[in-house]
């Protein structure tokens, strides 16, 4: 199953997220929170919001409601973000990718956050990516992983473990072969994608892979 995630930070147009929503078909859309205001611009109806509902009016929850959505509250007191509770609900209900939309902008702390939650192990079988306008945000973790994506496009590579070992790159203008790549340093930063189809592989650690379209 594939879910499109609102968030409850920025929604951002771009190339990234209207060629997602261009190829969309049915999809089934959860919310964390206020996430579900971000539908209504899309004309999307949620299937489920989930959170303690601080960012909707009473009147705004109820109108969903009368909608047919499933409404989940949790109390405003709680060791979980919406968005990570939303996550949960997501991977208990079968979902294998899922594609977070307003994740990113307004409080740089949730921003944060809300990037950390893709290291979670328990979301490690799930192929879960940020979209934020013209770009993309996934976690990469050991293994081969294709990129496609266009000629030109700005790929960054960033370690979100002290260190990410035997990195090899295909496809990119300034390649890696079995190096590593250390927590703080930038130079993974400003990649550009030579062909449609790039490539990483590693040995070890995690990286997170920032596909932005076009040149940055």
């Amino acid at each position: 199953m594939n879910v499109l995630l609102f968030a409850n930070g920025e929604l951002n147009r771009g190339l990234m997220l209207d060629r997602l929503l261009a190829s969309l078909d049915s999809p089934r859309v959860i919310c964390a929170d206020g996430g579900a205001l971000h539908t209504r611009a899309l004309g999307l109806r949620p299937h489920a919001i989930i959170g303690d509902l601080d960012s909707l009016s009473a009147e705004q929850v109820a109108a969903f409601a009368a909608a047919g959505v499933e409404i989940i509250r949790h109390p405003p007191e709680k060791d979980e973000t919406d968005l990570e509770l939303a996550l949960h609900y997501c991977r208990q209900a079968g979902a294998k990718s899922i594609q977070i939309l307003g994740a990113l902008g307004g409080r740089f702390d949730q921003t944060l956050a809300n990037i950390f939650l893709l290291t979670l192990p328990d979301f490690r079988d799930l192929r879960i990516e940020i979209i934020d306008g013209d770009q993309m945000i996934r976690l990469l973790r050991p293994g081969s992983h294709q990129i496609d994506g266009a000629r030109g496009d700005t790929i960054s590579l960033i370690p979100l473990s002290s260190k990410a070992q035997g990195i090899s790159t295909r496809g990119l203008q300034y390649p890696l072969a079995d190096e590593t790549l250390r927590l703080g340093p930038a130079r993974g930063i400003s990649n550009v994608m030579l062909t449609e189809e790039a490539a990483v592989e590693f040995a070890g650690g995690a990286l997170l892979l920032i596909h932005t379209s076009g040149r940055a």
